[in-house]
């Protein structure tokens, strides 16, 4: 895709590389979540089974002092060590102590077993202990600090089974370095885990954007180009995607195409406008020219040409008129909006004024609505239509002076006929009658004293309401013109106030 212009500070970023970020982003939170979970229920279970270790060890030592001394007196080093140290007889209990060997718990590189006297001299270890003694009536584990994380810390009385006298006091530590090697690899192997997890996801959310916004580039390029040259005939390829980006692009096609019709409006409009407008000033200036050099004196060219000149005024007041009434017309969308009429009043109320101003036509209505029918029309814009409609049926009715206006309706529309019986329009022409200052016969139209505007107002306003016109015509057998308007659902509306 080509540079976009960017505004001053801000700094293009592609969309895919948006998308790929994105897609890593939300891997990584999932990863993390999961990950998190998995450790803290693995790393529990680890810790729990560190202090099961501890705890066992506890009872196994603590048991064996206690069957094995039954004062102070023989609580010494040398007879501590023997005592632990020492296998036991076989005709013991049919070698439970064997279950729990004090040879596999003392043997543990991670446990620490310490055991004092009465007054709290150490009598034996197996090791250096990181915590003091705590003297206990019972056992307790707790969790201290130790030289470099938490360890677990178990304390036990001891106490002669056979005489019940306290012997000293056990201390068990289990410095935990098993389980913080395994929990460091669990967070290398997950750290691991999930720079790859990133990177792969990245990777695919980039080319996967890749292929699902290709279509973005030939937007860009269509835009570029008409941006550049805005009558240039270019247009995003179709694309058989059946996607939101396939719609975009027939949006931006039918944008292109309703903005080119736009242009090629607008310059027929100017060139139109200066044609319409030349011609009745060069009239006006050739008659003043007339008058200031010989005509002041000659009463019947004074007269003559001030008639000229108030005709030509005329035509150009009443070709100014139109044009605004068409720029009027193009705003009914917003300017008029929730607008309604009752189409049968105001069908009745043109017909009634035609059969009065035109009394040597015969005008006929026909009207199938047994209803009062609302249309959402402006009143004086639907009066409008049918003014343009019928003035056009009087104008180019010759022999036959014949005018039938109907009114019917549909499922969800109303539909106005106009039909006369004169001239008619060949199928080129009809093509083009709805054109801005479009006439089938020029000359002809310009006695008749019209500008070309008239249908193009009616067009404009009928689409403005969201309505249809239509012409059908045949070359002396008159012109049917045909105008649907949807109707205004009333049960709805009632529903939408209550």
């Amino acid at each position: 895709m080509g540079k976009r212009p960017m505004k001053k500070g801000n700094r293009f970023v592609s969309l895919r590389v948006k998308w790929a970020f994105g897609t890593a982003i939300g891997s990584m939170i999932i990863f993390l979540v999961l990950a998190l979970t998995l450790v803290s229920a693995f790393t529990t279970d680890l810790l729990r089974q560190e202090r099961h270790s501890l705890q066992t060890s506890m009872t196994t030592v603590a048991r064996h002092i206690d069957d094995s001394f039954q004062n102070e007196s023989q609580f010494t080093s040398r007879q501590v060590g023997q005592s632990l140290y020492e296998k036991p007889d076989s005709h013991d209990k049919d070698g439970s102590y064997y279950h729990h060997s004090m040879v596999q718990s003392l043997a543990n590189s991670n446990l620490t077993i310490k055991v004092y006297d009465r007054q709290g001299r150490p009598v034996f270890a197996t090791g250096k202990t990181q915590a003091g003694l705590k003297r206990q009536s019972g056992r307790s584990i707790q969790q201290t600090r130790g030289k470099f994380h938490k360890i677990y810390v178990g304390y036990q009385r001891l106490r002669s089974k056979q005489t019940g006298q306290t012997l000293g006091y056990l201390q068990v530590e289990n410095h935990l370095t098993s389980y913080y090697q395994h929990v460091q690899r669990i967070h290398l192997v997950c750290g691991l885990l999930m720079i790859l997890v990133i990177i792969v996801t990245g990777l695919m959310g980039y080319f996967l954007s890749y292929i699902l916004l290709r279509p973005l580039n030939d937007i860009h390029d269509t835009v570029v180009a008409v941006r550049n040259d805005p009558v240039k005939n270019i247009r995003v390829p179709e694309m058989h995607r059946h996607d939101e980006l396939s719609e975009l692009g027939q949006m931006v096609n039918e944008m292109l195409d309703q903005m080119q019709r736009y242009i090629e409006q607008q310059g027929q409009f100017v060139s139109d406008v200066s044609h319409e407008l030349r011609t009745p000033i060069t009239i006006i200036q050739g008659h003043v020219e007339m008058l200031d050099r010989w005509g002041k004196k000659d009463p019947k060219l004074l007269d003559s040409s001030i008639k000229a000149v108030l005709q030509e005024t005329s035509r150009m007041n009443s070709l100014v008129q139109e044009m605004l009434d068409l720029s009027r017309a193009e705003e009914v969308e917003v300017q008029f909006k929730g607008s309604e009429c009752v189409v049968n009043d105001v069908v009745t109320h043109v017909y009634n004024d035609y059969k009065m101003v035109h009394p040597d036509f015969m005008f006929m209505l026909d009207n199938d609505l047994k209803n009062k029918i609302k249309v959402p029309v402006y009143h004086d814009h639907l009066e409008q239509i049918l003014i343009i409609l019928c003035d056009n049926a009087v104008k180019y009715s010759t022999k036959r002076k014949e005018i039938h206006i109907t009114l019917s309706r549909n499922l969800n529309s109303v539909e106005i006929g106009v039909q006369d019986f004169g001239e008619g329009i060949g199928p080129e022409d009809a093509k083009r009658v709805f054109d801005r200052f479009y006439r089938v016969d020029k000359a002809r139209s310009r006695k008749k004293g019209g500008n070309g505007l008239g249908l193009a107002i009616a067009k404009r306003l009928v689409e403005g309401y969201h309505g249809t016109i239509s012409l059908e015509s045949s070359l002396g057998y008159g012109s049917l013109f045909r105008v649907t308007l949807p109707i205004v659902d009333e049960p709805k509306k009632k529903g939408k106030q209550n």
